[in-house]
């Protein structure tokens, strides 16, 4: 286990064995931890095998620090997370879901924007067809 004050090995990836003798616990906990905190996700070599980079590292020994150091429970170390910012919010998180909301309206009006444009540059395409029949509509159409 890293102790305080020792730096970690110069090495831009680590294998889950290194992280695993690092951060002072068995590969099976840092595969659990993967499911629970977002924040953490080792990136995988081609053959497969877990990857983890520097900041994942740090974000492990910070998770370890406050699970086993400080008595947090899972929930209450991704809460604490969180709260820095160094985890991402919940799905249920009311200001994720308004997010998601106004993303779908853009994409929504994105796509409105491109089909208008389509119908407008394939009117200007064919000087034949009358222009007047696209733009005009009526009244209670109109807003």
């Amino acid at each position: 286990m890293l102790q305080n004050g020792s730096a970690l090995p110069l090495k831009l990836y680590y294998r889950i064995g290194e992280v695993a003798g690092i951060v002072g616990v068995e590969p099976h906990v840092l595969r659990y931890w993967e499911t629970e905190f977002r924040s953490i996700r080792p990136r995988k070599s081609r053959s497969g095998q877990r990857v983890y980079s520097r900041k994942d590292v740090d974000k492990l020994i910070r998770v370890r620090d406050l699970l086993y150091s400080q008595g947090f429970t899972i929930a209450g170390a991704r809460k604490k997370l969180q709260q820095s910012g160094q985890e991402p919010a919940l799905a249920s998180d009311p200001t994720l879901l308004a997010a998601r909301g106004i993303r779908e309206s853009l994409l929504q009006l994105r796509e409105d924007v491109v089909s208008s444009i389509q119908r407008l540059s394939s009117v200007t395409q064919d000087p034949e067809q009358p222009l007047r029949q696209e733009i005009d509509t009526p009244e209670e159409d109109r807003c």
